[in-house]
């Protein structure tokens, strides 16, 4: 009875590990010329962006805020909100999470200053802005 219920408790384990809705860090960014981010967080500063219900109808107003100032080191934590999934994928591929599931997080740590425009691409109107100073 008890290797019964301990295999089944971790299976249940291993399923939601697998399956789990919730990503801590982005995968391994695609290197480009220009100064980019990588997976957070650091243990720098954190700003946090929600993803609110109905924000595939918001277009720049879907990520709040849609525009944001952030000192290199930031890690930006975009939280989904939402009872959809979406994506925080820069413009230039830099970082794409994939799909945040409802009430998942994805986060990416700014190494360098720059401008980084970026979408949902399963909602491409839904766009916002890292400004990194």
């Amino acid at each position: 009875m008890f290797s019964s219920r301990l295999v089944l408790v971790s299976a249940f384990v291993l399923m939601t590990g697998a399956c789990g809705g919730y990503s801590a860090s982005a995968p391994s960014p695609v290197p480009s010329p220009s100064p980019s981010p990588s997976p957070g967080p650091t243990g720098g500063p954190s700003t946090s962006v929600s993803i609110p219900i109905g924000a595939e109808t918001l277009g720049n107003r879907a990520f709040n805020p849609d525009d944001l100032s952030v000192p290199v080191g930031s890690t930006v934590t975009w939280t989904n909100t939402d009872v959809v999934a979406h994506t925080s994928t820069s413009d230039t591929r830099t970082w794409d999470s994939g799909s945040v599931a409802p009430h998942a997080q994805f986060s990416v740590t700014f190494q360098a200053a720059g401008t980084f425009h970026y979408h949902c691409a399963i909602h491409p109107g839904m766009v916002g802005t890292v400004t990194v100073q």
